[in-house]
């Protein structure tokens, strides 16, 4: 268990405190990223001393760039003496490599962090290449780089470091104006796998199975309206982010490769009842995982998502229809994956990414709307309109199993860049709408934990 952190007290901070801290501080960001240069604008708009580089071949390109309001070095060993605190923002494959070249160069009593999605291998790192008078205090913003940081989940970990130390990073940090969220390195990596892990495992099949055949969904009929928006508008938001963003995660978290496989074994075997006709088992098998998933909600319970809002958000000029008739297996599985390994994913909705957030309200709006879910079983058993794509489907959540289990970043990149680039033309259209979803979506879940509260 992490030591237990008294959240009235890293409130009290004086401004006197503050200005000092401005006065005398140097926050170093190691990596210029899309999450590097966010974290480093947003502190340096709050009044920080900020400095950061990126990779040492790609100095004169970012020191000629007079967009960018802070200080750019050469490299991480001039960051790491200059700096109080620095943050690694680099892929979680190469932050052992990067903090055994830079970490022997930190300055004496400073702070580490690093912003990977996987933090296992990020601590054994900082403990293995910093010097022993460094403190480490990790982060991880749960959203990606497009995304305004208000209100979403923000993990700060407090590993190695006095609470003097900690109460400045999250001072620091508060100017992104994020829910602060306290865990351990462990329970971070847990919680991650639950909420993101096999989200993003459906969703990359998505894509590639619609890549594979040569599909734009939102141009076909059969995919426009309802729930499709929301599959449509999620998967292509994945993809309109760098691969190493979810390949980090999936691959060195042990944690991830066993809820993948099992999404994969899910979206097999719930196929294989459909395509064999067994209805019965596979009615027990969906119900039994909607008791253990949703069962806890009461009748009042309000959903996250609705026919109105999963309407509104749509890539298609196909005039919408509301509901459309689909097995959905991709939604079936996920629930199916989360009984089988024991997650109940509302647990975690204080440290959920926006995808995650709407993922559980397509899901819930699915198996919690009175007659949506029989009707979906009965279409998968009986109507064999999408067998080709539910086939295409349980193909690729296989492959994704295999890439990550075999735990090859090349693969994974070439994998996810190749579908990528067939989507590419519709990243800003799907943004927007992905950002005006996610901004409802937030709303809504402030309303329920305003509800539960009162």
């Amino acid at each position: 268990m992490p030591e237990q952190i008294d959240i009235e007290s890293l409130e009290d901070v004086t401004q006197d405190q503050i200005t000092q801290w401005k006065h005398d501080k140097v926050i170093g960001i190691i990596g210029l990223g899309d999450m590097g240069q966010l974290y480093a604008r947003r502190f340096t708009e709050a009044g920080w001393k900020v400095c950061g580089c990126d990779r040492e071949e790609n100095y004169e390109i970012f020191k000629k760039n007079n967009d960018l309001p802070f200080e750019i070095l050469q490299n991480g060993h001039l960051v790491s003496r200059k700096s109080d605190y620095i943050i690694y923002s680099v892929e979680a494959e190469n932050i052992d490599k990067i903090v055994s070249i830079y970490g022997p160069s930190t300055k004496i009593g400073s702070i580490v962090g690093g912003q990977t999605s996987c933090k296992s291998p990020e601590i054994k790192a900082f403990e293995t290449y910093l010097p022993s008078d460094v403190e480490i205090i990790s982060v991880h913003s749960l959203h990606g780089p497009k995304v305004d940081t208000t209100g979403q989940p923000l993990v700060l970990i407090k590993h190695r470091a006095s609470i003097e130390n900690f109460k400045f990073v999250n001072t620091l940090m508060s100017c992104l104006n994020s829910k602060h969220v306290y865990l351990s390195y462990k329970e971070h990596d847990k919680i991650t796998a639950d909420t993101q892990a096999v989200t993003h495992a459906a969703f990359l099949s998505m894509g590639v199975a619609w890549n594979s055949v040569k599909l734009y969904p939102w141009e076909t009929p059969k995919w426009t309206g309802g729930i499709e928006n929301a599959k449509i508008n999620i998967s292509l938001r994945i993809y309109s982010n760098k691969w190493h963003v979810y390949a980090g995660l999936a691959i060195t978290n042990p944690s991830a490769h066993e809820q993948i496989l099992q999404y994969s074994n899910s979206v097999g075997e719930l196929f294989t009842l459909m395509i064999e006709g067994k209805s019965k088992e596979l009615k027990e098998r969906i119900y039994k995982a909607k008791e253990f998933v949703f069962g806890h909600l009461n009748k009042n319970h309000k959903l996250l998502l609705d026919d109105d809002i999963l309407q509104q958000y749509s890539l298609s000029k196909i005039p919408p229809s509301g509901f459309q008739q689909n097995s959905h297996l991709s939604l079936l599985a996920i629930v199916d994956s989360w009984c089988e390994l024991g997650i109940v994913p509302y647990d975690h909705i204080i440290c959920s990414t926006p995808l995650f957030r709407i993922f559980l309200g397509v899901s819930e709006y699915l198996f919690c709307t009175p007659n949506l879910l029989d009707d979906c079983i009965e279409f998968g058993i009986n109507n064999s309109s999408f067998r080709a794509d539910d086939l295409n489907f349980t193909i690729a959540a296989r492959e994704w199993s295999n890439i990550v289990s075999y735990g090859d970043f090349k693969l994974y990149k070439d994998k996810f860049e190749k579908t990528q680039s067939y989507f590419k033309h519709m990243f800003p259209e799907a943004n927007k709408l992905g950002n005006e979803m996610i901004k409802t979506i937030r709303n809504r879940v402030r309303e329920h934990e305003d509800e539960s509260q009162s």
